[in-house]
């Protein structure tokens, strides 16, 4: 089908293994095969089309025809041939192929990656690739057109990519010093410093590494510690994750302040425990019960004044001296 568009004609497709939908197309490759090919002896590929080349004007096409009864080559000259169509470019024979988009939002055709939207991510889309371009499908929608690629090759679209992953998957440098640059002056000239280099992009993941060192330490520590290695002209994330780590051991950390606590379940005033001199310390009641199931109320009061202790049991009073 795809060839078929290529050359603008049109294709009448028959049912799977039913000859007889199509009986004189049939025909033909039996007269084909038992006129031509039968008996016939060729040297390479060159000789078969040059015989049948001339098979076909000088045998086939001058034969009278049994439906017709006519000879097919005078019929081609005279009606078939005016109504070509110009002899189409030279077929680029494409590569038809299942794919699937992988995390990274790429999808390999060829030994080479195709960015894709993320919301194909997981999903297997039909590819046709071409020497020119490689198109993805999905269901018969396309999805996504890149430029052919070589192997080994990758093709990125920024669009296809989350805003927080551009800088690292284009390999944008001044988008990832602009970053380090949001945090401060120094951080900024500090990424500059590590990114000096013939190969820049080798570099990247040390940046990384500063910003990590932002967002675990903040940017004011950061930034002062870059500017410390600046002056220094010391150009290494390690030294400046070294310098705040100290810095944090040196410095006292911040405690919460003490606060009014609401008073928990089990909080007692501090006044039940106060002792009155000049009265009664404790005075409690207690019911006992004896072996004959009489209860007797027992009451004792202890006066710290008199030294003494007064018991009352069953309207018995007996005082004791204490010590």
């Amino acid at each position: 089908m795809d060839y078929a568009q290529h050359t603008g004609f049109v294709t009448d497709p028959a049912r799977i293994r039913s000859p007889k939908d199509k009986p004189r197309v049939e025909r033909a490759v039996q007269y084909v095969r038992g006129n031509y090919w039968a008996g016939e002896d060729f040297t390479d590929l060159a000789e078969a089309q040059q015989r049948a080349e001339a098979w076909c004007r000088d045998t086939a096409g001058r034969r009278t025809h049994g439906t017709t009864a006519a000879r097919p080559l005078e019929v081609f000259d005279e009606d078939e041939a005016p109504m070509l169509l110009p002899v189409p470019p030279v077929y680029d024979v494409p590569i038809f192929k299942q794919v699937k988009v992988h995390r990274d939002f790429h999808a390999e055709v060829a030994r080479a990656l195709y960015s894709i939207p993320g919301q194909w991510i997981g999903s297997v889309l039909e590819v046709r690739a071409d020497s020119a371009l490689v198109k993805f499908y999905a269901r018969g929608n396309l999805v996504k057109v890149h430029p052919r690629q070589p192997a080994g090759g990758r093709s990125t679209d920024p669009e296809d990519l989350p805003t927080e992953k551009v800088g690292y998957a284009m390999r944008d440098l001044d988008r990832l010093i602009g970053t380090c640059a949001g945090h401060g002056r120094a951080v900024g000239i500090y990424a500059e410093r590590l990114l000096d280099d013939p190969l820049p992009w080798i570099r990247m993941r040390a940046v990384y590494r500063l910003l990590g060192l932002v967002r675990r330490y903040g940017p004011g520590p950061v930034e002062a510690a870059c500017s410390t290695a600046l002056d220094l002209d010391v150009v290494s994330v390690s030294k400046i994750a070294s310098m705040l780590e100290r810095a944090t051991e040196t410095t006292t950390p911040l405690l919460p302040a003490a606060g009014s606590a609401a008073p928990s379940r089990f909080t007692r005033d501090p006044a039940e425990f106060a002792t009155d001199r000049t009265g009664p310390a404790t005075s409690g009641t207690t019911v006992a019960t004896a072996g004959t199931g009489v209860a007797t109320e027992r009451t004792t009061v202890a006066t710290e004044r008199t030294g003494h202790l007064t018991v009352i049991a069953g309207g018995n009073t007996d005082t004791r001296e204490t010590r």
